[in-house]
């Protein structure tokens, strides 16, 4: 157990999408995506997705058993995302921490640790 706890869904890798996801899509629609995105939907593992304006993201989670569909948006600003053309890319739980908060999650590496200025 880490510092801050149990959580109720356990992310072993996360994923992020670079192409656009429609916010309108529902559970199965963004499972279908990240299937013909990323070849499947593999247990303890998170999708993110963001829209086209980079303001509203959703993470898929596969936990094993079913999958979770969360949705955050920025009120201003936007995410720091991967651009359109470049490919998916492999997230750390402190990227993650910091995309969430519309923080510049490239910035650091594994366990916070600055590495571009």
């Amino acid at each position: 157990m880490d510092s801050r706890g149990a959580g109720l869904i356990r992310v072993d890798e996360v994923w992020m999408a670079a192409q656009p996801l429609d916010m309108r899509m529902g559970t199965e629609a963004a499972l279908a995506r990240v299937v013909k995105v990323f070849g499947a939907a593999h247990p303890h593992h998170a999708y993110v997705f963001a829209n086209r304006r980079a303001n509203r993201m959703k993470a898929l989670v596969h936990d094993g058993i079913g999958v979770w569909l969360v949705a955050r948006r920025l009120n201003a600003g936007k995410f720091a995302w991967a651009s359109e053309g470049s490919a998916n890319l492999r997230l750390s739980k402190t990227q993650l921490d910091a995309l969430v908060l519309g923080l510049p999650w490239q910035r650091l590496g594994e366990d916070g640790v600055i590495r571009v200025i």
